[in-house]
C-alpha cells in the first residue's frame, strides 16, 4: 500500500505544471472564440491565432525536458508566444471582430500566463543559483544542469 505522501506525480513532467493547463484552457478558449469569427474575412489571422495559442504549450512541453537554463529559454519563447497573442487579439479588437468581452477575456488569460511563467522561470533561475553556489562549495560543479523538479520547486504554484 503507498505511502499518503507519496507524491502523486505523471511520467511527463510538464503535465504537472499549472501553467502548461492554464496554457491548454487558453487553447480551448481561443478555439471556441475564433469559431465565431467570420471565416472569409480573417481565416489567415484566425490560423495564425491557433497556432501562437498552441506553441505556448508546446515551448512548456519542450523546455520541460532539457537542463534548467534550456528550460529558461524555451520559457521566454512561450512567453514571446503570449506576446504574439496579444498582439493579434489586438488586430482582431481593431477589426471589430472580436468583442469587448472577448478582448478582455484573451488579454486575462494571457497576463496570467505571464505572470505564471514569469514566476516559474525566477524559481527556477533562484534553483539554479542556489545549485551553483552549492556545488561551488566543494563538490567541483555540476556537469549536467538536468531540469530536475525538485523538492525546492513548488511545481503546483506554477
Amino acid at each position: 500500500m503507498e505511502n499518503q505522501s507519496t507524491k502523486n506525480v505523471t511520467f511527463f513532467r510538464f503535465e504537472d505544471l499549472r501553467v502548461y493547463h492554464r496554457a491548454l484552457e487558453y487553447i480551448d478558449w481561443v478555439y471556441s472564440s475564433t469559431g465565431l469569427f467570420p471565416d472569409e474575412h480573417a481565416k489567415d489571422l484566425i490560423s495564425k491565432f491557433n497556432s501562437s495559442a498552441q506553441t505556448i504549450a508546446f515551448y512548456l512541453a519542450e523546455g520541460s525536458a532539457r537542463n534548467k537554463s534550456q528550460f529558461i529559454y524555451y520559457l521566454k519563447m512561450a512567453k514571446s508566444s503570449v506576446r504574439e497573442c496579444v498582439v493579434l487579439t489586438s488586430i482582431f479588437e481593431k477589426q471589430g471582430i472580436m468583442t469587448d468581452t472577448q478582448v478582455e477575456d484573451s488579454r486575462n488569460f494571457l497576463m496570467e500566463l505571464t505572470k505564471m511563467i514569469g514566476a516559474l522561470i525566477g524559481s527556477l533561475q533562484r534553483s539554479n543559483n542556489r545549485n551553483r553556489e552549492r556545488d561551488n562549495g566543494g563538490n567541483g560543479g555540476s556537469a549536467n544542469n538536468e531540469f530536475v523538479l525538485d523538492e525546492s520547486i513548488d511545481i503546483k504554484k506554477y
